[in-house]
């Protein structure tokens, strides 16, 4: 069971996807083509997204949504990384 502080703990997930050049990839097609599905507090929420995303591919078998796990992020201005 998780704790109060636990849950309101908010880690950012990221849901995109699009079609793929290659299934054993994960090099897009087009980029300019990517879904974003949307940003998410919670791996749960993620999922939930991800899987409904990934479900409205069943007629493309080149499509893939992927669950971006972005706890740190990278400053562009000194390259340290920060926790969100």
């Amino acid at each position: 069971m998780s704790g109060p502080a636990e849950s309101q703990t908010q880690l950012l997930h990221i849901v995109i996807g699009g079609e793929l050049k290659d299934v054993t990839g994960v090099e897009f097609e087009d980029l300019t083509k990517v879904d974003f599905v949307g940003a998410y507090p919670n791996y749960k929420a993620a999922y939930d997204a991800w899987k409904s995303a990934a479900q409205r591919t069943v007629d493309s078998a080149e499509t893939r949504y992927f669950i971006l796990h972005a706890h740190k992020l990278l400053d562009p201005e000194t390259g340290a990384h920060h926790s969100v």
